[in-house]
């Protein structure tokens, strides 16, 4: 197993030393902060390959640390604690930009398990060989995948890292429907039932960054009772 720097931000001290040992046991290196400030200016350094993260901190939540996170683009995985197992709360940390989520009281061998998971996906998401030199194009659209440069009409388009990863996953497969457990599970990783919103409210993002009109999507478009499919141009 490689070796992984692992942040964990929890203020409940207990849980953060219970954490830190078994992180430590399957061979990762461990940092301790209990403050959501201080761990914000910690993970904003990005010198971590993991970030175990509580909802509820004193200074900051765990949400907002997330948002700001992924406003600057950093894509250090995530994943949120929470004492909290309503759908909602779910649903918001997956679409700021949570890779996984898992509710207090939580099994040691289900946080190994979801950080073993999290921590391949994010290695394989480093250089993907199959689009290390992909430059993707449609009529008005371009997208160079490994400089992380999306266009639209001749305008350039700034997107989060997760509506990237669904766009990049949409216009390689031109013409392929996705449903939207499909892309939950290719494109988050998990396999939630009952939350397509997130996929819906990112799709519907996307739409308004890179289509002229979202009322009729020429790129995104929508396969009615499936789910979504990217413009092929061959039909």
């Amino acid at each position: 197993m490689i070796m992984s720097k692992i942040l964990i931000i929890e203020d409940d001290r207990d849980i953060a030393d219970l954490i830190s040992i078994h992180m430590r046991d399957i061979g990762h290196e461990t940092e301790l902060i209990h403050d959501g400030r201080e761990g914000l200016v910690r993970s904003m350094e990005n010198l971590h390959d993991l970030i175990i993260l509580d909802l509820k901190l004193p200074g900051l939540d765990g949400l907002e640390i997330c948002r700001k996170l992924r406003q600057e683009k950093i894509d250090i995985p995530i994943i949120m604690l929470t004492s909290k197992s309503e759908e909602i709360d779910k649903v918001l940390g997956l679409e700021i930009g949570a890779d996984d989520y898992i509710t207090k009281p939580f099994s040691i061998r289900e946080l190994v398990a979801r950080v073993k998971s999290v921590l391949r996906r994010g290695r394989r998401e480093i250089r993907p060989p199959e689009t290390e030199d992909r430059i993707l194009e449609c009529g008005n659209f371009y997208l160079n995948v490994p400089k992380r440069i999306v266009r639209s009409y001749g305008q350039q388009v700034e997107l989060s890292p997760k509506e990237f990863d669904l766009l990049v996953l949409l216009a390689s497969n031109p013409g392929k429907t996705y449903s939207r457990s499909d892309l939950l599970s290719q494109v988050w990783g998990v396999d939630f039932e009952g939350f397509e919103h997130t996929v819906n409210s990112h799709i519907n993002r996307l739409r308004s960054k890179i289509e002229k009109d979202m009322n009729q999507p020429e790129f995104i478009q929508t396969t009615w009772g499936v789910g979504y499919k990217f413009k092929d141009e061959a039909s």
